[in-house]
């Protein structure tokens, strides 16, 4: 039997998603909660594996149990039991979010079918890294300051040509181990947070002007959302201008590229399958 977790984390304090043999990661803190709870060895599968520092809205695991009705033999009973004493997918969540730690919340549990994979069925992936102009005691842990003017307007024109492109070599970490650096981005673009947000003449005026660009795709290379932002903050600062963007891309060269930008302002959004 195959079940889906929904969780949300804040990656401050983690090594990233996927278990590290000297360091706290999500999937490790998730498996041995649910170890203990359901007295077995639990390992679960992620639906990406997010760097350290980078923090989930929304994250989705599978685990297996397995099944009674297809046992045989002596085990069936034993099997059939240890099903029987499971708690409730309800009653599982609750548990988990009261032996995980605070930074680590699940939304909720379900069964799926055996052939549902949490990384390989997956659809789509979003991510928003978020950015804020002016100095914010609210906002410095989960937003990146700059200190300079961007021209947003420009960003979003190169930003649009992630569409045109299926191969993001320029933007995948150097030497990572991957098969392809194809992608099919559906989405790339940077969004005013409070646009839409009504002010009242009581209202403080905001201590920043804050963004976040926010992008789609089937998937994502290592490191890639970070060095895309990075890239576009080169033409938003004229550094680059879009035709130099374009020719990053086409080059698919690492070191034609921008700098990864910090870790702790970028959010997994959401996951669809």
């Amino acid at each position: 039997m195959r079940f889906f977790i929904t969780l949300s984390y804040d990656g401050t304090r983690f090594h990233g998603w996927q278990v590290q043999p000297n360091g706290i990661s999500v999937q490790g803190e998730l498996q041995r909660a649910l170890s203990l709870i359901l007295r077995k060895d639990i390992q679960v599968t992620g639906a990406g594996r997010t760097d350290t520092g980078v923090h989930a809205r929304m994250m989705v695991a599978h685990f297996d149990l397995p099944d009674a009705t297809a046992s045989s033999g002596g085990a069936t009973l034993a099997i059939a039991k240890a099903c029987a004493q499971m708690p409730s997918l309800t009653d599982l969540a609750y548990k988990l979010n009261r032996l995980l730690p605070c930074d680590i919340a699940i939304q909720k549990i379900e069964h799926v079918s055996d052939n549902m994979h949490a990384r390989f069925s997956a659809t789509s992936r979003t991510y928003r890294y978020f950015v804020h102009t002016g100095k914010s005691p609210f906002l410095r842990h989960y937003s990146w300051q700059t200190h300079y003017a961007l021209d947003f307007q420009l960003m979003n024109e190169a930003a649009a040509m992630l569409l045109e492109y299926e191969d993001f070599g320029a933007f995948c970490k150097s030497h990572a181990d991957v098969k392809t650096t194809l992608c099919h981005v559906t989405h790339a673009q940077w969004h005013r947070v409070g646009d839409s947000k009504s002010q009242t003449t009581d209202s403080p005026p905001p201590a920043s002007d804050e963004w976040y660009f926010e992008i789609t795709a089937n998937r994502f290379l290592r490191n890639m959302v970070r060095a895309v932002v990075g890239t576009l903050v080169d033409v938003g600062r004229h550094r680059l201008t879009t035709d130099d963007f374009r020719r990053v891309i086409e080059g698919r060269k690492r070191t034609d590229a921008g700098e990864s930008m910090p870790a702790n302002a970028l959010f997994l959004e959401n996951i669809t399958y």
